[in-house]
């Protein structure tokens, strides 16, 4: 993971200070670019802890197509991540909060609903996800192995909880091996990133299985790679650190055929060694 550490430290010596929603501030660059070769071991950051319980229910989320915030939960009780997104969307419609329980947990057209249910101009509903996969199986060398989670239609502050960062994504075929290229407009690069690699290079390996290729590359392009004004501490502690071997990700082979046949418990990290975590609050 030292790529990701160089971007860091990128940053820190090139950034331009700037504001931005949140208010907190940011130093950010502008195009950033990373290559993670699965044969090198799971990139999972080893210079801080990563919650991989979250992370993991997160993408199980996404796949399942769900906008409700009460779905992730049922994944996994503990994921937090976007109780502070919700609350702040549900303040925004002139909603009422209390306690982190949003009345009926509904977040707008977020990640799943577009990779599983976009909406067409003529009514219909499209699976990018799974035209994705038959596109892998069916013809490979297809340019055209996409999938788009930037709707400009349903991207507003009342339509959505927090328009798409990580908002646009494409496979490639060689040889069998698949690789997965994600474009982000906007990445927290403390505390978001690590999550961001992980769960791509995961949906990497999940398509894979279900299409009988090898995973083989994560490469990731960000557009505005920001850290925040709040976090640079502790951004400068985790350069300080040096990296340890990577893991393996081992899925459980449950004979899954599709990507909706997969669970959270099916994946573990397999000798994952880590420093400490470093907390951050995440800014809204």
């Amino acid at each position: 993971m030292q790529e990701y550490l160089d971007q860091l430290q990128y940053i820190l010596d090139n950034g331009t200070v700037r504001g931005d929603r949140t208010g907190v501030g940011t130093t950010s660059v502008f195009g950033l670019n990373a290559r993670y070769n699965m044969a090198d071991g799971f990139p999972a950051v080893t210079t801080k802890k990563l919650a991989w319980k979250v992370m993991s229910s997160e993408l199980i989320w996404f796949i399942s197509g769900s906008t409700n915030i009460n779905d992730l939960k049922a994944v996994y009780a503990h994921n937090k991540i976007w109780d502070a997104n919700y609350e702040d969307y549900t303040k925004r419609l002139g909603l009422e909060v209390s306690d982190g329980d949003c009345l009926n947990g509904e977040m707008g057209r977020v990640y799943g609903s577009q990779w599983r249910a976009w909406q067409t101009t003529d009514g219909r509903q499209v699976d990018q996800l799974q035209e994705a996969i038959d596109l892998i199986k069916d013809n490979p060398e297809s340019r055209r192995i996409i999938v788009n989670a930037w709707n400009p239609g349903e991207a507003s502050p009342d339509q959505v909880a927090l328009p798409p960062c990580h908002s646009f994504f494409q496979f490639y075929v060689a040889d069998n091996k698949l690789s997965l290229q994600m474009y982000q407009r906007s990445a927290d690069m403390f505390l978001g990133v690590p999550f961001n690699i992980a769960s791509y290079s995961l949906l990497l390996h999940m398509v894979a299985k279900v299409t009988g290729t090898v995973a083989h590359e994560f490469v990731h392009t960000i557009g505005d790679a920001h850290i925040y004004l709040d976090a640079v501490d502790q951004v400068k502690e985790q350069i300080s650190r040096e990296p340890l071997p990577l893991p393996e990700l081992h899925i459980e082979d449950r004979g899954q055929q599709t990507i909706d046949d997969f669970v959270m418990e099916d994946f573990k990290l397999v000798n994952y060694q880590c420093h400490d975590a470093i907390k951050a609050k995440m800014a809204v």
